[in-house]
């Protein structure tokens, strides 16, 4: 066993008999990028879940507070977001080995939307992700500007400030890395794209719109189905206090991308769970159009700035490719209208 294997019996000892696990599997980083390692179990109860925070993961209080919401989900009826199980002194994590441990239910279903991205399943996430954002209104509602549009033009200005100091990434030899050809396309579009970033953005930067828990990181392989029901929802280390539409935007472009109609529908089925104002929609559109884009700066800058190296690199080529196809895309239609515009204008009156 390794080390991270033997804390985990020790820290199994800390939970009543009923919740722990007889017998455990080790999952490694289950295909995430956080540094988190996840194990699954079988006990008395069913399946389990033990997580390891990554050594820099939540403050106690932090995970408090998350747990707490999960906690509110599951008493409106949400079973699709895991369960917590206490400890025998009634806490609902452990420090031991230098990380945060906690025990959750393990939730069914794989995370295979892409496989049959039927419109039954993207109306299952939609209308998950409404509930739960109607479950975690009651928490405390506020108002103030999105943080997500002040977080974007924080980043912004951060990678701007980065390339004008004459920094730029440096490819290995022809094929020694395989993210290295989307990173190349990446920066090329960065390039000519990170200007307009802050025009997007500056019109919210002010607005004032309310405010709730929010995933603020939910994607695909965060979303559990069985068939066309949606099981599980997992992943709640990157809650914060935001607007709706951070996680529609994140959510619908994981899921359907730059798909117009997909995204109506996705919206419609939100809507008829939550209230969505066309304003909060379009702000949606502005997040994913910008998130997109961010996005792959931030893959750059950590890869090729701050030499941060992942375990699952096929994922990470993965990741940027998608972003970058989309980018790309953006740019062909742009040409297209252009186009389109200027054969008009010289159409005969």
């Amino acid at each position: 066993m390794s080390s991270l294997d033997e804390s985990a019996r020790v820290v199994l000892e800390h939970f009543a008999s009923l919740h722990r696990p007889q017998l455990i599997e080790a999952l490694g980083n289950r295909g995430g990028f956080s540094g988190a390692r996840l194990w699954r179990g079988e006990g008395t109860l069913g399946p389990s879940c033990l997580r390891a925070w990554p050594t820099d993961g939540p403050s106690p209080e932090r995970l408090a507070w998350l747990h707490r919401l999960m906690a509110t989900a599951r008493r409106a009826g949400l079973s699709f977001v895991p369960d917590v199980f206490p400890t025998r002194s009634g806490a609902t994590w452990i420090d031991h080995a230098g990380r945060r441990w906690e025990l959750t239910s393990w939730l069914p279903g794989r995370a295979d939307f892409q496989d049959g991205p039927t419109p039954a399943r993207l109306r299952a996430a939609c209308t998950a992700l409404a509930r739960l954002h109607t479950a975690w209104e009651r928490v405390g509602l506020e108002h103030g500007p999105c943080p997500a549009v002040a977080r974007r033009l924080l980043a912004v200005q951060g990678w701007q400030d980065l390339v004008r100091s004459g920094w730029r990434p440096h490819w290995s030899q022809a094929g020694a890395n395989p993210v290295d050809p989307w990173a190349e396309r990446a920066w090329r579009l960065l390039s000519a794209w990170s200007d307009g970033i802050p025009r997007l953005l500056e019109p919210w930067r002010q607005h004032l719109l309310p405010l709730q828990p929010c995933l603020c990181d939910i994607w695909h392989d965060h979303l559990l189905f069985e068939g066309d029901q949606l099981t599980g929802l997992v992943d709640y280390g990157a809650v914060k206090v935001d607007h709706v539409a951070v996680d529609l935007a994140r959510m619908l472009g994981s899921l359907v991308g730059d798909d117009r109609d997909r995204w109506d529908a996705g919206l419609r089925a939100y809507r008829q769970v939550r209230s969505l104002s066309n304003e909060e929609e379009a702000l949606a559109v502005v997040l994913d159009r910008t998130g997109t884009l961010l996005g792959a700066a931030n893959w750059l800058r950590w890869i090729y700035h701050d030499g941060r190296t992942f375990e699952d690199k096929e994922g990470v080529v993965r990741r940027l490719a998608v972003l970058v196809e989309r980018m790309e895309r953006w740019i062909a239609t742009l040409a297209q209208e252009q186009r389109r515009v200027g054969s008009r204008s010289k159409s005969p009156p």
